[in-house]
């Protein structure tokens, strides 16, 4: 997986860094080419071998949580499963599969591997209106104004980049111990990958919460010790320089 430069989602993303009063945001989004690449190339041969499995082979994935936590009721409607904890409703091809882990590797290189884990880790997201819908809630109860006035900008800059009603949506959702945003403090997270298989890229965006009081994350940067960030100069920029061709 080879990331692709974007300016657009540099400056959003220094946006998606919020220090609030009793929470710190941290998001990213980041466009990677599926092309394989030496590393690739083993990884990928790994999972085939372990799972005895073929690059167009299905694996089992896990429910969206999205869906989950809004009506499982009308889950069951939508996917016709039966109501039971732990029931897998979708299906991923190897390769597919593939491309996700790379991309989890690729973004969280060198503090975590993730190249042990398994299909039941992710889950096929029903509509990219439901994450858009997810993503907004979320962010507009952490941050309020300060994602209000960035949220029409972060998806017409995905939009732009990946073609969004192309997409298959992907969710990552570990267990606690695979969890790259499971340390203490950690209040939620998520982690979403728009898949074009067309343009063979993905966008993954990925974003956690933690207390203030949580210990200080050397790899943010961010403690809480540390000085607040502007976000008037956040928002001006935001407003303005994020829409600029």
């Amino acid at each position: 997986m080879k990331l692709l430069e974007n300016s657009r989602f540099e400056q959003i993303n220094s946006a998606l860094n919020m220090q609030l009063e009793t929470s710190r945001i941290e998001g990213r989004i980041e466009s990677y080419s599926c092309k394989m690449a030496g590393n690739d190339k083993k990884l990928f041969k790994l999972i085939s071998q372990e799972g005895g499995v073929g690059p167009l082979d299905l694996q089992a994935l896990s429910p969206p949580q999205t869906v989950l936590s809004h009506s499982p009721s009308k889950y069951s409607k939508s996917f016709g499963s039966v109501e039971s904890e732990g029931y897998l409703c979708d299906t991923i091809p190897t390769k597919t599969l593939f491309y996700l882990i790379s991309t989890l590797n690729a973004s969280f290189n060198p503090d975590y591997d993730f190249s042990n884990a398994k299909s039941e880790e992710f889950s096929r997201e029903p509509s990219i209106d439901w994450v858009v819908n997810t993503v907004d809630t979320q962010l507009d109860a952490a941050a309020g104004e300060l994602f209000s006035g960035l949220k029409q900008t972060l998806w017409a800059a995905i939009d732009e980049e990946i073609n969004l009603q192309d997409c298959e949506i992907y969710s990552y959702n570990p267990d606690l111990i695979s969890d790259p945003f499971g340390e203490e403090g950690s209040i939620w997270s998520f982690n979403y990958f728009m898949y074009n298989k067309k343009l063979k890229r993905i966008v993954f965006f990925t974003c956690r919460a933690y207390s203030v009081s949580a210990p200080y994350n050397s790899d943010s940067g961010i403690g809480q010790d540390s000085e607040l960030f502007d976000y008037s100069d956040t928002m001006e920029f935001s407003q303005d320089d994020l829409f600029m061709e």
